[in-house]
C-alpha cells in the first residue's frame, strides 16, 4: 500500500484501536499482533523493520527510527558515499510506549515492559522493566505499577461531575 494513502488512512481513523486494527489488517508492519492500539498519526520510514506483538499500547508523538543519517555527512569526507544505515525494532507481548518517546534502531522491549512518556531508547528493554529518562534507564517493575495502578481509588472519567470533585473538590453545580 502506498505510503500517503497510509497516512491518509491513519489521518481519517478516530482512535487507536481503528489505526492499529487498518495497520495489523494491512500488513504495513513486518508483524503486528492483536489487541494493539497506536496513537500516532505517521508511521516509520521503513515499517517492514517494525515487529509488533500482541496488547502494545503506542501513545502519542511516539516515533520509531529505523535508520540515521550519518552516510549524508561521512560521504563528504574522505571519497565517496557511504551505506545507510538500518536496523529493526522489535516490541514483545504487553508494552505500553509513553508519549513523545523515541525508540532507536537496533533494539527490543519487552515482553511486559512500560517506557515512560519522553524516554529515548536506545538499547533493549529488560522483560518486567519501567523505563523512563535519555537515555531510558529501570526505574521501576512492571507488576510493582500494574498493582499500584489496578488499586487507585479514581473515578470514572465518563462521571464528569465525580471527576471534578475528585481533582477540585467541587460540584458541577458550585462552577457556575
Amino acid at each position: 500500500m502506498n505510503r500517503k494513502l497510509i497516512l491518509l488512512n491513519l489521518l481519517t481513523k478516530r482512535d487507536g484501536v481503528q489505526r492499529a486494527e487498518f495497520l495489523r489488517k494491512n500488513k504495513v508492519f513486518y508483524e503486528m499482533g492483536e489487541h494493539c492500539y497506536w496513537h500516532p498519526r505517521t508511521i516509520p520510514s521503513e515499517p517492514y523493520l517494525l515487529k509488533i506483538h500482541n496488547n502494545v499500547v503506542v501513545a502519542a508523538g511516539v516515533s520509531f527510527h529505523t535508520h540515521d543519517v550519518l552516510e549524508f555527512m561521512f560521504s563528504h569526507i574522505g571519497g565517496g558515499g557511504r551505506q545507510q544505515y538500518i536496523g529493526s525494532i522489535e516490541i514483545c507481548d504487553n508494552v505500553f510506549i509513553g508519549a513523545n518517546s523515541n525508540i532507536m534502531y537496533n533494539v527490543k522491549i519487552g515482553p511486559n515492559a512500560v517506557i515512560a512518556a519522553g524516554s529515548v531508547v536506545v538499547k533493549d528493554v529488560a522483560p518486567g522493566t519501567v523505563v523512563g529518562g535519555n537515555p531510558a534507564k529501570v526505574i521501576g517493575n512492571f507488576d510493582d505499577l500494574m498493582k499500584r495502578r489496578v488499586s487507585l481509588p479514581f473515578p470514572v472519567k465518563e462521571k464528569r461531575e465525580e471527576v471534578l470533585h475528585y481533582f477540585w473538590g467541587m460540584d458541577l453545580a458550585s462552577k457556575d
